[in-house]
């Protein structure tokens, strides 16, 4: 892999600062999974990645003083920071680059919530970011889509490619000069993102896929909390 060789500064931006609306409110960041919380869980697997230079949390405003305590706790040596986010994950992720250190050649972007990717996921992605500028992690969609009408029926004539289908994941990870440019052109025409590769798409970029399976997922409801638990034993017996 390139990066190993690279000599570069990453930087990893957490974000932390979701409501958890469809948790009841509860923060899901904080929420212990086989007694650890999934924010240091999520931190501590780039914590394990030599390449990765620096963790930058941004958080809830109500959290970011947890943050020195759970990282001294689990070992954490590379957190740097945590800092308020803003209303929206756009917004979040736009102050997360103005917090990475400016030596920052390359930005990872990656949900607090996907607690189960692995360093070695990790990497993959990182690796084709030093090869295409930009880079995400995802994961080929094995269902079928449809495209339905106004009525609710399904389109006759518009039924996507499955083959060319993949579900968006985190990291999303890019040139540290080409997403700044990316965020500031967003903000500047109004564009609002689906994801961080959203804004890249906007300027003219496309981004690398980078299949790294159903595993890491999102921890967004409350049963996702069993199926993450299920995924954390069978490994353990690996």
């Amino acid at each position: 892999m390139i990066f190993k060789k690279s000599g570069r500064y990453f930087s990893a931006v957490i974000l932390a600062g979701g409501m958890s609306s469809r948790t009841g409110g509860v923060s899901k960041q904080q929420y212990l999974l086989n007694g650890v919380p999934v924010v240091a869980r999520t931190m501590l697997s780039f914590e394990h990645c030599d390449f990765c230079s620096e963790i930058v949390v941004v958080s809830r405003a109500d959290e970011c003083t947890l943050y020195d305590d759970m990282c001294a706790k689990y070992g954490i040596k590379k957190f740097t920071k945590a800092v308020p986010g803003g209303e929206t994950r756009q917004e979040s992720s736009f102050i997360g680059m103005e917090n990475v250190s400016p030596k920052a050649s390359y930005i990872a972007f990656h949900d607090a919530a996907r607690c189960l990717v692995t360093p070695k996921q990790i990497e993959k992605v990182f690796d084709m970011a030093l090869r295409y500028k930009c880079a995400t992690a995802a994961c080929k969609t094995v269902d079928t889509v449809k495209t339905v009408d106004a009525r609710g029926k399904t389109a006759l004539d518009n039924q996507p490619d499955r083959a060319t289908l993949y579900n968006m994941q985190t990291p999303q990870i890019f040139y540290a000069d080409l997403y700044r440019a990316a965020a500031y052109v967003a903000r500047r025409d109004g564009f609002k993102g689906t994801d961080d590769c959203s804004l890249a798409e906007h300027v003219g970029f496309g981004v690398k896929v980078v299949e790294c399976g159903c595993e890491n997922m999102k921890i967004t409801v409350p049963t996702d909390f069993i199926i993450a638990e299920a995924i954390l034993m069978s490994r353990d017996c690996e």
